[in-house]
């Protein structure tokens, strides 16, 4: 394939620079949308992909479910390791990652916590078991539940109560750590998130 004179960087010299500009192979994959052309609205066709997704969103869900389920079972068949507890950091991760894309926005507080109980514990044999269990627990019992009328307020009420209790737990895990206190007792940088 020969390369066209825009494969090449164009070099602008003048009395005591040089500005070289590389060559942008994105402009080639690229397309430009006619204002007036709504149909070929890329936004708009990305949107369609994702609605003609959504029906395998509660499918997905669940099986992020059951390996957060399976990492929990791991921790407590074998403890806190390393590799057990990077599986269950990892499986919450992707949970608060995924759940508001998948349609299950309520199931992203409680990951989150998990997560935090889990980056801002510095030994992990002291992390409670049961606090790891009521944290998958909730995780399963709202998406389990998602259809019910009062999903939301049993899911607020299910996550203002774990973050009070792994506050706590990280308050006191923590409490020789300043600079790892004043992380968490930070307040959010955007409103209606948590540190």
């Amino acid at each position: 394939m020969a390369k066209s004179r825009n494969d090449k960087p164009s070099v602008a010299t003048y009395a005591d620079y040089e500005v070289i500009t590389p060559p942008n192979p994105l402009r080639k994959a690229a397309s430009t949308v006619a204002a007036n052309d709504p149909a070929d609205d890329p936004v708009e066709r990305a949107e369609q992909a994702l609605a003609g997704l959504a029906s395998e969103f509660s499918n997905w869900m669940d099986e992020e479910c059951s390996r957060i389920d399976a990492a929990r079972r791991t921790v407590k068949a074998k403890g806190f390791s390393r590799a057990t507890c990077e599986a269950l950091f990892h499986a919450a991760h992707d949970i608060k990652g995924e759940a508001a894309t998948f349609g299950f926005p309520l199931v992203v507080a409680p990951a989150e916590s998990l997560c935090r109980l889990i980056e801002h514990t510095a030994d992990m044999q002291r992390i409670p078991l049961g606090l790891v269990e009521q944290h998958v627990d909730a995780i399963r019992a709202i998406v389990r539940e998602s259809a019910r009328p009062d999903v939301e307020e049993m899911a607020g009420a299910l996550t203002r109560r774990l973050r009070e209790v792994t506050d706590d737990f990280l308050r006191h895990e923590n409490r020789d750590r300043p600079e790892v206190l004043d992380e968490l007792l930070a307040p959010p940088l955007a409103p209606g998130q948590h540190s």
